[in-house]
């Protein structure tokens, strides 16, 4: 790839545009080898998501569970520039870059059930374009607005195709009513180029509410009425894995329970970035990596 790629997917233009999806969603046969059966496969590639009720066990969730409590405790983590503070609160949202940061969550993204599923899916040796642990303790923490990761990827960090999986693995168990995953099936199949240009260092501003790259209401409606709205709830330990293009959001945890995750996401080496398609500047790299080594 090269920075003068074609770009198959325009956006942060004047207006809002829709183009269909020009990539697969599956990229490996139906016979590659790795962990998702062929039925897996088939709905993955039709809704653009899969779940996994336990990927983790009960042992595995407290280990996890303590590095992530450990890590948000560490005022040298808080200082840093790759934890995002909720505004209000005053508490740590997000912790980026954490396979860098921690030997524990890199053993996680090097785990076979885990980088398996993303070599399955993408059809090649993958790397992390980025990690993070995202907490939401109760009475408050805000949600992640609708939006397509692609759209910001392709814009800010020069993703060109869409061959980029994610993966939220629950650490608290997933509510319906603690500001849970929700997904749009289907709604991958459609690239949605948002209007307005995307301002410098836009990622300040976004990590904590997102306005460039964010859809309509009108889009955001046609998508809902056409694709409807699956929220995802399972005990901690379970995992959604789901295409990058997916319209996906979250609302905000008012109830006492906390819901934290980490967040995986792998692109393929043969997708990787190039200059942004739709920003001024790169985001920095504990964001959206240029370190394109594969994951052994």
């Amino acid at each position: 790839m090269t920075a003068t790629a074609e770009d198959l997917y325009p956006t942060r233009g004047v207006h809002e545009v829709s183009v269909p999806r020009q990539d697969p969603v599956v990229w490996s046969g139906p016979d590659a080898p790795g962990p998702i059966g062929t039925a897996e496969l088939e709905s993955y590639d039709r809704n653009g998501f899969l779940t996994v009720d336990q990927l983790l066990g009960p042992y595995e969730v407290a280990r996890y569970r303590a590095e992530l409590d450990r890590l948000i405790a560490d005022p040298a983590v808080r200082a840093d520039e790759r934890s995002v503070i909720e505004p209000k609160s005053q508490d740590v949202r997000s912790v980026f870059e954490v396979h860098r940061i921690s030997e524990v969550f890199a053993a996680l993204v090097r785990d076979p059930r885990v980088v398996g599923r993303a070599r399955q899916i993408l059809g090649s040796d993958v790397y992390v374009h980025q990690s993070r642990i995202n907490v939401k303790p109760g009475f408050g923490a805000s949600g992640f607005y609708w939006h397509s990761d692609f759209e910001t990827w392709h814009a800010e960090d020069g993703l060109p195709r869409m061959r980029t999986v994610s993966v939220s693995i629950a650490l608290t168990e997933n509510h319906d009513t603690n500001g849970g995953l929700m997904i749009m099936p289907g709604s991958h199949r459609t690239f949605l180029g948002c209007a307005g240009e995307t301002p410098r260092d836009n990622y300040k501003q976004s990590l904590r509410m997102q306005d460039a790259g964010t859809p309509s209401d009108k889009a955001l409606t046609g998508f809902a009425e056409e694709h409807g709205i699956k929220l995802f709830t399972g005990p901690a330990g379970s995992a959604t894995w789901f295409d990058c293009n997916c319209m996906h959001g979250s609302g905000d945890n008012i109830t006492p329970f906390p819901r934290s995750n980490v967040f995986i996401v792998f692109n393929s080496v043969e997708n990787t970035a190039v200059e942004p398609f739709a920003a001024p500047v790169r985001r920095p790299e504990f964001i959206g990596a240029r370190d394109f080594t594969p994951v052994m």
